[in-house]
């Protein structure tokens, strides 16, 4: 399947998880440690916006990156995820290299591998704002199967415990998680049923 259908399906569930969210839930915490979903949704928000940048062959430019507090956060995160969506889906993206400048500005990834970053990272931000929320997020199977991959082959280890990591470190799932759990378990967070709390990503 085409990475950019996976992504605009993540992104759209992510989309209409944002829309519960209301102007007294901004200042819960969230599962990515430290951050508000205010802070969370300014993250998310920007990231829309320097992917759909790299797309457009300007990743580079770090003010495409910068993280914002808007006035209404939901209503700033429906416009980005609609116009990440359209750069993803413009005429010969796949053929093009994106610059992805926190990871490196001197190796360009190809389309597909960067897509698939964004694909995973909002398949899990959604499910960190159901969390925050305390609403169930299933994003479907075939979704959690095309980010299994995806999942394991983001680097473990102690460098997942510095600050600023991507991801905390990865944890159990159990074996009657499902395939959706152990993603989540894979990137540093707890399972659905477990969710005693253990600290998500910190990006």
């Amino acid at each position: 399947m085409d990475i950019r259908d996976l992504d605009r399906r993540a992104v759209q569930a992510s989309v209409d998880v944002v829309a519960e969210v209301r102007p007294g839930d901004l200042e819960h915490p969230t599962p990515c440690v430290g951050w508000t979903l205010a802070d969370l949704l300014a993250h998310m928000t920007a990231q829309h916006l320097g992917f759909a940048a790299a797309a457009e062959g300007r990743g580079a430019d770090l003010d495409a990156w910068r993280e914002r507090r808007a006035p209404d956060p939901v209503r700033a995160y429906a416009v980005a995820a609609e116009r990440v969506v359209d750069a993803f889906a413009a005429e010969g993206v796949l053929d093009r290299a994106f610059v992805l400048p926190e990871i490196g500005v001197d190796a360009p990834f190809p389309a597909v591998q960067a897509i698939g970053f964004h694909f995973i990272d909002y398949l899990v931000h959604g499910w960190d704002v159901a969390r925050t929320l305390e609403l169930s997020y299933d994003p479907g199977p075939d979704l959690a199967e095309a980010a299994w991959p995806i999942a394991l082959a983001v680097p473990d280890g102690d460098y997942r415990d510095r600050p600023g990591a991507a991801f905390a470190p990865s944890l159990p799932a159990g074996p009657e998680a499902s395939r959706f759990d152990q993603v989540l378990a894979r990137l540093g967070r707890a399972p659905a049923h477990e969710m005693a709390a253990l600290p998500a990503d910190e990006s």
